[in-house]
């Protein structure tokens, strides 16, 4: 598969103009990072598709297009963006607790444990009946549980993990089959509302006056959101004062967004978050499915109160299946899914073995704020409230059916001093950050972060 033929199914499928896709320029192969999955494609076609489904929006602002080129070294930097953060020139951060990992089980089998978020950590502690560390993680497992086993038990628990499975064992599992019927993306009229056409003055920049409430922590959510606000978007980042966050992640993917803090617990933080929601364009929820619309917040819900609204989703397994109420992260995708079992197979590797970036975080994202971009367009031509539904499961099947790249683990790893011109830095409440640029280069309306990133809740909750 290479990022031309990744890109035009990804403009088919959404059903958006194939007369624009003449206006966009890629260069690049794999492999660009050290894989045998087309991990380069991934990143040049979603941030392509989400670079056209902007300059697109835009020309329904100004009636004329403007060409957009992606390079895949940029692309690649951008899907490894939290790896080159840097902080007034400081260590790369610490992004993962140090439980997190492979761990061999007691029937020879392995399995991942993410802990990264302290009741995580607690949880699966307590599972295992064991002390926190390592040694004493891995000598529990090894010592008393079978990976199916531990698989079910943790999942039960509402905990964190993922037995490795080969491609096959994945594709025989229910959840894979439920993932199998769904399309890449979906992009959905949820209900009826009148066309709400860009206005015709000249914008400078495509997404000028849409406003975005992005309740989503970590990478594919954030991402998402921070691609729309890399394209002009105001977007209005929601946090919850009990959900936990890494710091990391809150810099790099806060970068050109407003932050604020509401507790949806409370009477008044849903009614606050109401009232935000009648002059909201795009809401970007990545909860589980379901968890928002248990506080009232589903896409019908919201697409009566607002009509013309795009709701988007994004979630890890898909909202259909077993396992759509399933706990899940790039790298527990990557594992459950075979994509960790291949590499470690190609690589000839002593456990499993992850993407060398969070692929399917980063390129859920992107095609999150595709897919709402592509609705706002449809929006603004024929009216309508819509759902856009992408999910880390459905990214991963697609990565998998690119094919492989013969060896391409071999390819020496990119450092940042490999990505130096990719990057670029702006004082912030958090110091001197350096991160990476966007990828995509637009010819009229380059994109960039109007807005430092900002620690949470340092805004009020209400749009400017």
């Amino acid at each position: 598969m290479t990022p031309e033929l990744a890109l035009k199914q990804i403009w088919t499928l959404a059903g958006c103009d194939p007369t624009a896709l003449r206006s966009v320029s890629l260069t690049g192969e794999d492999p660009g990072l050290p894989s045998v999955y087309r991990v380069g494609s991934l990143a040049s076609a979603t941030i392509a598709a989400t670079g056209l489904a902007a300059a697109e929006y835009h020309r329904l602002r100004t009636g004329h297009r403007q060409h957009v080129a992606v390079e895949m070294r940029r692309a690649l930097a951008s899907f490894r963006s939290e790896r080159y953060l840097r902080i007034d020139d400081g260590p790369p951060p610490a992004l993962r607790d140090p439980v997190t990992g492979f761990y061999e089980t007691r029937d020879g089998r392995w399995i991942q444990l993410h802990t990264n978020f302290a009741h995580h950590l607690e949880g699966v502690l307590k599972v295992l009946g064991c002390d926190k560390g390592r040694a004493a993680v891995s000598a529990a497992i090894r010592g008393h549980w079978d990976g199916a086993a531990l698989d079910q038990t943790l999942a039960d628990a509402g905990l964190c993990a993922a037995l490795i499975r080969s491609p096959d064992e994945w594709a025989a599992l229910d959840q894979a089959k439920a993932i199998a019927g769904l399309p890449l993306f979906e992009i959905e009229r949820i209900g009826d509302a009148p066309a709400e056409p860009p206005g015709r003055t000249v914008a400078n920049r495509p997404l000028d006056g849409i406003r975005v409430l992005d309740l989503s922590r970590i990478i594919a959510g954030p991402v998402a959101g921070r691609a729309l606000a890399q394209h002009g978007a105001d977007v209005l980042m929601i946090n919850g004062p009990h959900l936990p966050n890494i710091a990391p992640l809150v810099i790099d993917n806060g970068r050109g967004k407003r932050s604020a803090v509401l507790d949806l617990r409370e009477a008044d933080g849903r009614d606050t978050l109401r009232k935000l929601a009648l002059d909201t364009d795009v809401f970007l929820q990545a909860y589980r499915p379901g968890a928002l619309a248990a506080r009232g917040f589903g896409p019908e819900e919201l697409a009566r109160l607002r009509p013309g609204i795009v709701y988007v989703s994004v979630s890890a397994y898909g909202h259909d299946g077993p396992w759509s109420q399933r706990r899940g992260f790039d790298s527990l995708v990557q594992s459950a899914s075979g994509i960790a079992f291949t590499e470690r197979q190609a690589a000839g590797c002593d456990e499993p073995k992850h993407l060398p970036c969070q692929a399917l975080d980063h390129a859920t994202g992107y095609l999150a704020a595709f897919g709402a971009m592509a609705a706002l367009s449809r929006r603004a031509t024929e009216g309508g409230s819509w759902h856009v539904r992408v999910s880390l499961a459905q990214t991963g099947r697609w990565l998998q059916s690119f094919g492989l790249v013969p060896d391409g683990w071999q390819r020496p790893d990119v450092l940042i001093d490999d990505v130096r011109d990719c990057l670029g830095t702006v004082d912030s409440a958090f110091g001197r950050v350096l991160g990476v640029l966007p990828a995509e280069q637009m010819e009229e309306t380059p994109a960039r972060f109007a807005l430092p990133p900002a620690r949470i809740g340092a805004h009020a909750a209400s749009w400017e």
